[in-house]
């Protein structure tokens, strides 16, 4: 028997999944959230689920937001299963299913007038954002681009934001011009700082129109630094096949994430927030440690094995870490070059943290894709690369392996894999970077000439040396042979 997801058939679907032992109708939102897509249904939803099921603080219901045409598709999907999620969690031992329900609507997608009207709601105390890496218009450097061409629109247009910045900042000059309490503007995104990022964000984007109110909102609005930590790969078909095969739930959008889950937080919540503490968040003065070590270890390590993956024509993660030579290739480079430079992290040993990373890699049940990892490299590789390939050579160490990254992601531009398969790219920046990549077959530096990505990396002449011997040895020998050079220690010019 199947049930289509929906308040009305939460009874049946019980049966092989968990539902919320809360009402609906008794919570009330207290947070909007812009991008309600898998991770966040996987992740900030989940706690607050897990703490309405205790009984506690049902006034932090969330109200999705979003800007983008794909977010409308979302709403439309969520608003016929009444904004209820079907979350598979998938351990290599067990696999759960639940229902969540935190989520009570999510506003028209294009209705800036409803957008502002709900962020200047009292009851409205956090606006958060799950928007990805490349949504926060920062260049090389981390720092904010104000002439972006949707941000510079915004700043003509202040009453009519097209951007999720812009909005914010007209929710809360309507909540300043009503005497209202400002809310808390809190980042879910796998960023460094990603406090800071969405603050010079926002600020930068007032500051456009107006540079008192920009004045007003750094020196008021709290923007706390969080990180966040959950695999959540995309959902197809194959998703909503085992929603409806193994639990017997036909939902529009399910969720299929591992069962680990991390989030960090500072404190910083002056119009108040829900207790997510009981439910496992850590709140700390200083995000920082988790957050790199996060960042570089994970996130840094999927980047590694995305693009080595996608030229041996690998479709799953846990397939990639199957093979021999990626898995090598992955621990070496994070125990020889990324993990020596990231400082302490309190109560962690990151030799025991990669190893849980290593588990989590090779967890075969969630389906994480190649293609996912290997997706929006013009943000992720200045994010979660690069700034290790910086630290390296400011202390005067060696690249090799992060010079090979760097090089692989080159290789992978070029269009084939090694076998000449077609690679479908998903990056806002393909055209540019396919056009360089062909160019860097004879000239590697052609590549390197990205500066709004490699920025002063792509200075060193000792990352050129390396990058470019990389590059020529993947085009001469091909992937695994290039791996096995490194594994020996032999790739070097």
């Amino acid at each position: 028997m199947t049930s289509k997801l929906s308040l009305a058939t939460l009874d049946q679907v019980k049966a092989t999944a968990s539902v919320p032992s809360y009402s609906r109708a008794d919570l009330v939102p207290g947070i909007v959230h812009f991008g309600v897509g898998n991770f966040h249904r996987a992740h900030q939803a989940i706690y607050l689920d897990d703490l309405f099921n205790t009984g506690a603080d049902h006034d932090w219901a969330i109200i999705g937001a979003g800007v983008l045409p794909s977010d409308a598709v979302m709403r439309e999907k969520l608003a016929a299963q009444d904004f209820l999620t079907t979350v598979v969690e998938q351990d290599n031992n067990r696999t759960g299913a639940r229902v969540t329900g935190p989520m009570v609507d999510i506003l028209q997608i294009g209705d800036t007038a409803a957008t502002i009207e709900k962020l200047a709601d009292p009851k409205i105390r956090i606006v958060s954002m799950t928007i990805t890496e490349g949504g926060y218009f920062i260049d090389a450097s981390g720092a904010f681009n104000p002439q972006h061409p949707a941000i510079a629109e915004d700043g003509k247009n202040p009453a009519a934001p097209k951007t999720v910045f812009g909005l914010i900042v007209a929710g809360l000059r309507a909540r300043k011009d009503k005497g209202l309490q400002p809310f808390t503007v809190m980042s879910c995104d796998n960023i460094p700082h990603n406090g800071k990022v969405t603050k010079n964000a926002v600020v930068g984007v007032a500051a456009l129109s107006d540079p008192a109110f920009a004045n007003w909102i750094s020196e008021t609005v709290a923007f706390p630094n969080s990180m966040v930590d959950r695999i959540t790969p995309a959902t197809g078909q194959r998703e909503r096949d085992i929603a409806l095969d193994d639990f017997g739930i036909d939902d529009n959008w399910p969720v299929f994430c591992e069962e680990f889950k991390q989030w960090v937080m500072e404190d910083n919540f002056p119009a108040g927030r829900p207790a997510l503490e009981k439910v496992g968040v850590q709140f700390v003065p200083e995000v920082a440690p988790y957050e790199h070590m996060k960042i570089r270890i994970l996130n840094g390590g999927h980047a590694a094995i995305a693009y080595p993956a996608a030229l041996l024509d690998i479709h799953f993660v846990h397939e990639a870490m199957e093979h021999p030579l990626i898995r090598a290739f992955l621990a070496k480079l994070e125990k020889e070059e990324i993990i020596p430079i990231i400082p302490p992290v309190p109560n962690t040993d990151l030799n025991d943290y990669f190893d849980l990373i290593e588990r989590r890699f090779l967890n075969p049940k969630i389906g994480d894709t190649i293609p996912r990892l290997a997706q929006d490299g013009s943000n992720r590789q200045p994010k979660f690369i690069l700034p290790s390939t910086s630290d390296r050579l400011a202390k005067g160490d060696d690249i090799v392996g992060l010079s090979l990254v760097s090089a692989l992601w080159c290789r992978y531009f070029h269009g084939t894999s090694d076998s000449g398969a077609n690679i479908v790219f998903n990056d806002a920046s393909a055209e540019r970077l396919q056009a360089a990549a062909t160019k860097a077959k004879d000239d590697p530096m052609a590549f390197l000439a990205l500066d709004d990505i490699f920025g002063e990396v792509a200075k060193s002449e000792l990352f050129q040396k390396r990058f470019a011997h990389a590059l020529k040895t993947l085009w001469e020998k091909g992937t695994a042979e290039t791996l096995e050079l490194y594994l020996q220690n032999k790739l070097v010019s």
